[in-house]
């Protein structure tokens, strides 16, 4: 069976007025994934989203890796869902990003503050309750994912490939595999840290989820590299 092997992104700039980049943590946490696949793991093709901390991420794995890899491959469909909207949509306050920052400061752990809006705003999203106020609802989310999936599978023919993408299409893609419920995809979402890998083996129609969410890699270079945003 050939493996994919599914990577989330390295940790993006939270606070900063271009989230969607890789911090200097993100770019060392891509480097470190890059040396441990390297003898491990050969893809014949690299996939990745459209997003630049997808990029990134793959750049910063090769220069780790230390030889050729494919280029980096876009389909959008691994995009990560539109979490500026969501967070919008349950705080409507916080789509002006100084106010965001106001009120995240007035906590003794803004990250972890923002974290628990966060969650409370995905499964608002989810919940089905307010599709209206959405471009892309949650079912739209999944749809577009799982297509992503196979339509890269297909092209992949039986080959082992590497997905740089974000935590939702992940927690998608297990559910989907796993059979789970929402509530459970959405408590997948809230685990998975930087850069980790899930794999799953997949022959024909055959797939399964062999690993999910592995960051050993990031716990034997430097622990302080584990982060989950």
């Amino acid at each position: 069976m050939a493996t994919i092997y599914l990577v989330r992104h390295g940790q993006a700039s939270f606070g900063k007025e271009n989230y969607d980049q890789l911090s200097s943590t993100g770019w060392e946490q891509g480097r470190v994934l890059g040396r441990w696949l390297a003898g491990k793991v050969e893809p014949a093709a690299i996939f990745g989203g459209d997003l630049e901390r997808h990029r990134e991420t793959v750049e910063a794995i090769a220069t780790g890796y230390g030889s050729k890899l494919p280029d980096m491959q876009v389909v959008p469909g691994f995009n990560e869902f539109d979490h500026t909207t969501v967070v919008a949509r349950y705080r409507p306050e916080w789509s002006d990003r100084a106010v965001m920052a106001r009120d995240l400061k007035t906590f003794p752990k803004p990250a972890k503050a923002f974290q628990e809006a966060f969650v409370h705003a995905v499964h608002r999203w989810a919940s089905g309750e307010y599709d209206h106020e959405y471009e892309e609802s949650w079912p739209d989310f999944k749809a577009r994912v799982l297509a992503a999936f196979e339509e890269m599978i297909e092209y992949a023919d039986g080959g082992d490939v590497l997905v740089a993408t974000s935590g939702g299409p992940i927690s998608v893609i297990a559910q989907h595999l796993l059979g789970l419920d929402d509530a459970r995809a959405l408590g997948l979402n809230e685990v998975i840290a930087n850069t980790s890998v899930s794999r799953v083996l997949y022959s024909g129609p055959r797939r399964s989820l062999a690993v999910f969410n592995n960051y050993s890699h990031l716990e034997a270079d430097d622990p302080a590299l584990v982060t989950f945003r």
